[in-house]
């Protein structure tokens, strides 16, 4: 591929947004609407929306975070970086106590600097490299919790935890606690300690400077934005909040921290407006796991992604389908929506062809990810069959549909639960099914067979650990499957 001067190098936004899940927007992603999803104001995403492409059927890496933003990075999935779960602190195991499993050796330190990542390869030919918020790739006490081991020439607030202490300026974001800071505080953001101001406000404030900088340097720019929010602790923006005074507390909470996102988005869009920029910039909008929706949530659990199943840290689609949108002015036809199988590993390689960056030959042979270039460009382009591999050997703690150690397959339209914990498969057809209501198990004993061996092949190939049986101290068995069933 040649690699042109650096002047015509297109510039990329990537904002990745913190637990969204599909329909904690206005965008109207399906006809049936979770409880509280017709409250949320996100003009600025519509306008995104209105202006690019919508992808209905996106999904993270894994239905938690770190794992999700490592493959994003890397273009692998998690089973084959082997950061199959959310990290902490340096040499610990983050997973939650199962009855029966314990996980697999893995890596608990999370990405460290030699890896091939997005930002260094943008990095090598030319790009200013800019990380503002949230990073959680690599864990506290490790190199790799700073983002710029990892590529990145700027780094504001990421370090290696993924909530924040507060999003609040009076608090210090978490630093001016009685006690002293917390492992959870945002660090770098000193100018703003003891004010009263937003958090996902000041990032958006630091990001307009950062677009600034390398406007007036002259260098194409990365800048990946990456609020915090709407992770926990959910709490509500006092200039927003007003908003939702029809909704549940904890309700209203979130619906402000969703609007204070949008603002996010929207200051900027009027940046890359007012410098000109907007028709040389790939923006890119999506999230890294499904909504928040086991616990924390005012109503009944496991509804607020509806009409999908479950959310965040669940194998079922509400734990991974995740907004999608693409503007890419002279690009990418505006308005138009796709139900092309798309998930946040083929990123790394789309956005890598909009740069015209090389990926190194021995980093593409172990690349998961598919580039979707091609459909950007062409949103009338037939969705091309894919296979996606979901591995989560762990649990996450809370229970739930579809909350325990797991691995799943895509294949076109069919999906493949395997729970680890006796064996249980599962067998959907997703595009008819998105709230994955109707078990096809018994109905299509041929397909299971067939989606079995794939998804066993797919696990050995890249050498994915499996959950450990707590009474043998043995890996749990590959499921074996009887044809007449």
């Amino acid at each position: 591929m040649a690699i042109d001067a650096v002047a015509a190098r297109t510039n990329i936004v990537l904002m990745i947004v913190d637990d969204l899940g599909w329909q904690d927007t206005a965008l109207g992603l399906h006809e049936l609407r979770p409880p509280f999803q017709g409250s949320y104001r996100t003009p600025h995403l519509l306008r995104l929306a209105e202006e690019g492409l919508v992808f209905t059927d996106a999904h993270a890496s894994a239905p938690v975070c770190t794992p999700s933003r490592v493959s994003l990075i890397t273009g692998q999935s998690p089973a084959r970086h082997g950061v199959t779960y959310w990290v902490r602190d340096a040499d610990r195991d983050t997973s939650a106590g199962h009855p029966h499993l314990r996980p697999p050796a893995w890596n608990v330190n999370g990405l460290q600097p030699g890896a091939v990542t997005l930002p260094a390869l943008l990095a090598e030919v030319g790009y200013r490299t800019i990380h503002v918020g949230k990073a959680h790739w690599g864990a506290v006490g490790t190199p790799g919790a700073d983002p710029m081991a990892l590529g990145f020439e700027v780094n504001v607030a990421g370090h290696g935890l993924g909530a924040p202490g507060s999003y609040l300026g009076v608090d210090g974001f978490g630093n001016l606690r009685e006690d002293g800071p917390s492992p959870w505080s945002v660090p770098g953001l000193e100018p703003w300690h003891g004010e009263q101001v937003w958090l996902t406000d000041v990032l958006a404030q630091r990001a307009d400077g950062e677009l600034r900088a390398a406007h007036a340097a002259g260098e194409p720019f990365f800048l990946y934005l990456a609020p915090y929010a709407v992770h926990t602790p959910i709490t509500a923006n006092p200039e927003l909040v007003e908003h939702y005074a029809d909704l549940p507390p904890v309700e209203a909470a979130y619906a402000s921290m969703i609007e204070g996102v949008d603002n996010m988005l929207g200051r900027v869009l009027a940046t890359l407006d007012e410098l000109d920029l907007a028709g040389e910039t790939l923006f890119v909008f999506t999230s890294d796991n499904g909504g928040l929706s086991a616990h924390g949530r005012a109503g009944e659990p496991h509804v607020h992604n509806a009409p999908l199943r479950s959310g965040k840290g669940s194998a079922y689609e509400g734990g991974t389908r995740v907004p999608l949108v693409v503007r890419w002015p002279g690009h990418v036809e505006p308005g138009r929506r796709t139900t092309q199988t798309a998930v946040l590993h083929d990123l790394f390689p789309t956005l890598l062809t909009a740069a015209r960056a090389e990926i190194p030959a021995e980093h593409l042979a172990q690349m998961d990810g598919v580039d979707l270039t091609a459909t950007c460009i062409d949103a009338d382009r037939d969705p091309q069959p894919r296979t996606i591999l979901w591995h989560q050997p762990h649990f996450w703690g809370v229970n739930g549909p579809g909350i325990e150690p797991y691995s799943a397959l895509r294949v076109g339209d069919e999906k493949l639960i395997w729970f680890h914990d006796g064996g249980r498969l599962e067998l959907y057809d997703v595009a008819a099914d998105p709230g994955e209501s109707n078990e096809l198990c018994a109905t299509r004993p041929e397909r299971v067979a067939a989606l079995v061996a794939v998804l066993v092949e797919r696990l050995r190939a890249v050498d994915a650990g499996l959950s450990i049986d707590k009474a043998t101290g043995e890996a749990v068995p590959f499921p074996a499957v009887d044809d007449e069933r």
